[in-house]
């Protein structure tokens, strides 16, 4: 008896070829969780068929049915085509949020006009199967007068040490990972923050406080009230959190940036 051959992979270019579409929206797809290819040792996307065939009912729900990326994915994981990721972070973010809305009798579609966002969009949310920007989640932190770090489930006390293993980990947003340095009772909130190529933080948002960046590795375009600056690696920046601010990895390669705040209210 034969055994089954393992299946081609294919990359970047010859997906966007067979599926009809451009590979920048293969990536921003990918950044919704849309397809998981994997990567070679130099870091090259590859594909199967499978990721293909995937991608042409993705194109046909865009172009016929007239859907947005996010209602595509949404319909797609009902459709048992595409798995809801199992992050543990984004699962208590969402029961967090629906249990804030509920504790204080309110609808999604009170919740939703609030802070200027669809009923639909908040549902998935706290149904933990879309992820939400940082501006988006300041908005909603803001109107529930709490904070983001408590998304993070960091009221418990740590000691000095906090291994790589032991991190409070908070999925902002497609391609945005904030990684919780130290927690406790600081009077910084330093985080890991881990962007993937075009992602970023959605609208300008503002805050009380200041903050600290230093790029560790690629670029930062962030706007400071409508002032632009390019950060690469090796650049620090500082500015005050009053300042509506918003930022974006404009480059092809993930960015990591170590970002403090303070005070912790982020």
């Amino acid at each position: 008896m034969k055994s089954a051959e393992p299946k081609p992979y294919l990359k970047i270019g010859e997906v966007a070829r067979l599926a009809g579409v451009s590979p920048s929206v293969i990536r921003s797809w990918e950044r919704l969780g849309l397809t998981r290819p994997r990567r070679t040792a130099s870091q090259y996307r590859v594909y199967t068929p499978d990721d293909v065939k995937l991608l042409k009912r993705a194109r046909f729900l865009r172009k016929v049915r007239g859907l947005n990326a996010p209602a595509i994915v949404q319909l797609l994981r009902r459709e048992g085509r595409v798995r809801t990721q199992s992050n543990g972070a984004s699962g208590a973010i969402g029961s967090h949020l629906r249990q804030l809305r509920q504790q204080r009798g309110l609808s999604l579609a009170q919740v939703a006009k609030q802070v200027a966002i669809s009923v639909g969009f908040l549902s998935a949310l706290e149904r933990s199967q879309m992820s939400a920007s940082v501006s988006t989640l300041r908005k909603l932190a803001l109107y529930y007068q709490t904070s983001i770090l408590d998304f993070f489930d960091a009221a418990e006390s740590r000691g000095r040490l906090v291994s790589p293993g032991k991190r409070k980990i908070l999925e902002a947003g497609p391609g945005v990972r904030m990684e919780l340095l130290a927690y406790g009772n600081t009077v910084m909130e330093p985080h890991l923050f881990r962007i993937a190529p075009k992602a970023g933080s959605g609208e300008s948002y503002a805050h009380e406080g200041e903050e600290f960046l230093y790029v560790l590795r690629g670029e930062l375009r962030i706007s400071v009230q409508e002032e632009e600056y390019r950060l690469r690696t090796g650049d620090s920046f500082y500015f005050e959190s009053a300042t509506p601010h918003r930022w974006l990895n404009p480059g092809r390669n993930e960015t990591w940036v170590l970002w403090v705040n303070t005070p912790p209210t982020f």
